[in-house]
């Protein structure tokens, strides 16, 4: 068996076999170019090893694109997509100021926490409604 088919066959194999431990849909379609590189290997002998690996890059590519393209969009989409963004869940939400905007900064309570907000200087228990979210700083306007 010549070495150059082995060692397509190895490394498809192994990305394969790495695509279980760490999966991500990343790895196993770079063992698909390989399969494909190994299968051309196999029934075409004299590739030279630089377009063999020329091939694998282009194979990976394109077929990490497909997955991109056409099997990624058909995911799940979640009931609930702003579970995890709770900075996010507060936009439109109205409560009093806990403490007074001043020099753009203030401080308003929403359920249990304390968060940071920012606009117009407004007197403390002046009703905001938060607008936007820059990271951990809520964007309010008066309500």
């Amino acid at each position: 068996m010549r070495v150059d088919v082995v060692a397509w066959a190895a490394l498809a194999l192994l990305l394969i076999a790495a695509e279980t431990l760490a999966p991500g849909a990343f790895l196993l379609w770079m063992g698909f170019a390989a399969v494909a590189v190994f299968l051309a290997v196999l029934l075409v002998p004299d590739i030279p090893v630089l377009a063999q690996v020329a091939a694998f890059v282009v194979l990976s590519f394109v077929s990490i694109q497909v997955y991109r393209r056409w099997f990624r969009k058909g995911a799940r989409q979640s009931d609930q997509p702003l579970l995890n963004r709770r900075a996010e869940q507060t936009v439109g939400l109205v409560a009093p100021l806990d403490q007074a905007i001043v020099a753009g900064r203030g401080r308003v309570k929403l359920g249990d926490a304390f968060w940071v907000v920012e606009g117009p200087d407004l007197p403390a228990g002046t009703p905001v409604r938060v607008v936007a979210v820059n990271g951990m700083v809520l964007k309010v306007q008066e309500a």
